[in-house]
Formats: C-alpha cells, structure tokens, sequence
C-alpha cells in the first residue's frame, strides 16, 4: 500500500508579493494627481466674491461694499493686463497669438481653476514655438508671468496638495523640455528659477491655508464649548429650581394631605359636610403633588418624557366646578352656541384659564359668587369669568398679594393669537374675558 503525502494549499494571497511601502506611497500619490487634476479638471467652479463683514470694510458704505465684494476678480484681471502687456511689448508682431495665450489661463482660474492650470501648461510650449524672442527657455516673460499667477490662483482657491501636484507637474515638464531641447537653442534657462520662485509663493500660500484652517477649528471648537457651558449651566439652574420645589412646596402640600385626612379623626362625631370638606382638601393636595411631581421630571431631566396622560378640555369642566364648589364657592356655568370639538390647544387652554380665573376668585374674594360662560361661535371660542365682591362679614380673610395667574393667562391667550381683558368691575368684582380664535373649516376639510 503506497502513501501518498498531500501538500497543504497555501491561501489565495499568500504566494502574491506583498508590495512594499514605497510602492503604496507611489500609488497613493498617483491617485491624488487623478483626483485633483485630472478628475472634473474643466468643472465649473466660480470664484464667490470677497467677504464684507471685516472691521474696516462694514464701515464703508452700502455703494461701495458692494463694489470691493468684487475685489478679486479685479485683482485677477488686473494681472491678466499685466501678462498681456508683457507679450505685446517682446512680441510685436505675434501678440494676436500670444496675448489670448497669456490672458485666457489667468481669467479661466475665475470659473474653472484646475482647468486654468492644464491650459497654462498647453499654452507655454506654444508661446515658445511662436515668440519673436529667445531670451527665455521654456517659459518667455509673458508666460512666466502667466504661469505663475495661474499657480498662486488656483493654490488659494484649491488646496496644499493640489498646489504640490501642480508644482510637480510643473517641474517635470521643465525637466522634459530642458532634455529634449537644452539651453543650446535659446539663451539661459528659467526652469531653475521658476521652480524656487513658485515653490516660495506656494508655501506662503499652504502656510496660509494652515493658519486659516487652524483658525476655523479653533472658532468651531469655542463655539462647540460655548454651547456646552451654556448647556451646563440651564441643567444647573433647572436643577436648582427642582430642588427647591421639592424641599419647599411638596413638602408643604404633603403636609396638607396629611392634616387634612387626620382631621376629621380629632373632632368627635364631625358632620359630614366637615368630612366631605377635608376630603375635597386632601383630594387636591394629593392632585398637586401628582402634578409637581410630573414638574419636576421635565425640569430634572432634559430628555424627559411626559407620560401620556389625558390633558384636560372642556369636557372635564363640570368636575372642575363641582370640586370648586366643595370648597365653597357658589359658581354658575352657562354655554351658548353649538357645542363643538374644538383643537386640543384651544381646548386645554380654555380650561386652564377657568381654572386660574376660579382659583383667583377663591385666593382674593372668598365667600364670593361665580359665573363661567362658554359660548362657542362661528370664528373661535368665548370664554367669560366673573366673580363678585367678597361678603361683608367675610368669615375667610383674601390672600394678600398678586401671584403670576394673569399673566400665565395673558401667556396661553397670546400663544394662541387670541384677546383677553382682566379687570375690576363696577360692583366690587372682577372679570376675565377671553375670546381664542379658532380656524374654520369647509367640509372638504380645507
């Protein structure tokens, strides 16, 4: 019996050559040249005009502003002068040819940068193939000029590896054509003093770029720190106000459940109107706290979620009004007009106004009648309070002082675009008169 040994399989990959780290580096760089010369190279990109909003140029006026928004494309077509000044001045008799040539690189780095820089570059062996001098080689005055604005233009407009890119293209066709051609046909070689030139103004350019960039990060990151510190201090003071709410009033309305439901059990054989009394009392404690409670979440914890409990409307006034007259305040409640469903902000505010409007009546005028009046019409909803003057002989002494009710009200009708008057009236009374608008709509539903 023969055996046979079976080799293992190496794993797809691992027989490849792994390239080395000049090699990535390589293919790295050369997928940043396609991205940023060649991809989209004649895209349209027009030059936005200059900000206003600095220290000196908000000062000028409205006119003029309007004017230096405009300041550098004057400053680009001001050099396209220049450049066209200089090939008529060596090339007399060939400025038809290149003037165009010197000027429409320049004044194509306004809408199409990268562009602006591929035909500089087509444009400067033309030039040299058509001037009349042969002082420069391979860039003439004109195209030096030209070229080198294109650089600059397009290295602010662009990026630091963008403007690297360039500059290396750059070089390597002034290494090509001083091959090709050397110094022996024309007189001296610029591709030297090109090179050093451009590089020191591209520098100054990605320097610029640095420090502008530095300089966004640090204003995005005040601003991100401002909105923290802010932040920080509404939770601090929410949670404040939470505390003091708590210690304070929860503490007393816990106290007042609590006497009110031992009460009835230290008088001896109490009557029932007495008993139903400080049930109603305790019913309204413990319904206070419920709600302060609730408060109290929503100013603890920013992202708070209120139970889904049903707000109040005006289907719920009759038990508002048969716990205020437990209390002893004789109210009356009249509605006119068709009574309809109304939208739930109109609804809950008609009622917390009837609320604030009775609660004011029992601080400031115990004994007092009441009167509520709904009336629903045709463009909103009417809502009338009005109580009278306190007894004579009043066997409970009204609150002192003013609270913030009215103005709680005068908040909601506002929010909802409506009108409300508040007010003493003739007979030692006072009245709260609200009217909410209310948008009508056709049966369509439109």
């Amino acid at each position: 019996m023969t055996e046979t040994t079976q080799m293992p399989t190496p794993p797809p990959g691992d027989g490849a050559k792994q390239r080395s780290p000049e090699l990535r580096l390589a293919a790295g760089a050369l997928k940043g040249l396609r991205q940023d010369l060649f991809h989209d190279a004649f895209a349209y990109r027009p030059l936005p005009r200059m900000s206003v909003d600095g220290p000196l140029t908000r000062r000028l006026p409205g006119r003029l502003r309007d004017y230096v928004a405009w300041t550098p494309h004057a400053v680009i077509s001001t050099a396209a002068l220049f450049t066209l000044f200089m090939a008529a001045v060596d090339n007399e008799g060939a400025v038809l040819v290149l003037g165009p040539l010197a000027v429409i690189p320049i004044l194509l780095t306004m809408i199409r940068p990268v562009g602006a820089f591929w035909l500089s570059m087509a444009a400067t062996p033309v030039t040299q193939v058509f001037a009349n001098t042969v002082d420069g080689y391979p860039w003439q005055p004109a195209s030096f000029a030209c070229h080198l604005t294109v650089l600059t233009v397009v290295a602010i407009r662009t990026r630091p590896r963008t403007a690297l890119y360039m500059w290396v293209v750059t070089a390597a066709y002034g290494f090509v054509a001083d091959v090709m051609f050397g110094p022996a046909y024309y007189y001296g070689d610029d591709t030297a003093p090109f090179l050093v030139f451009s590089a020191l103004i591209l520098l100054v350019v990605a320097i610029w770029h640095t420090r502008r960039e530095a300089r966004q990060e640090v204003t995005a990151q005040q601003t991100v720190t401002l909105q923290e510190r802010s932040r920080r201090t509404l939770l601090e003071e929410r949670t404040t106000i939470a505390r003091e709410l708590h210690d304070v009033v929860a503490h007393h309305m816990s106290v007042v459940a609590i006497q009110a439901e031992a009460a009835p059990y230290r008088v001896e054989n109490p009557p029932p109107e007495l008993e139903r009394a400080f049930a109603t009392i305790r019913e309204n404690a413990v319904a206070a706290l419920t709600e302060l409670r609730r408060v109290l979440g929503v100013v603890r914890a920013e992202d708070y979620e209120a139970p889904d409990a049903p707000q109040p409307t005006l289907a719920d006034l009759d038990a508002l009004l048969a716990n205020v007259r437990d209390t002893g305040l004789d109210v009356e409640k009249t509605v006119t007009g068709a009574v309809r469903a109304l939208p739930q902000g109109v609804e809950l505010s008609a009622y917390r106004i009837v609320q604030e409007a009775l609660s004011n009546s029992l601080r400031h005028a115990p004994g007092a009648s009441a009167k509520v009046e709904i009336g629903y019409v045709l463009g909103g909803l009417g809502v009338r309070i009005v109580n009278g003057p306190p007894p004579a002989p009043a066997l409970v002494k009204p609150s002192p002082g003013a609270g913030h009710g009215i103005t709680g009200m005068r908040e909601r009708v506002s929010m909802l675009s409506g009108e409300m008057t508040a007010g003493p009236t003739e007979d030692g009374g006072y009245e709260v008169a609200v009217f909410l608008p209310v948008a009508t709509t056709t049966e369509d539903g439109s």
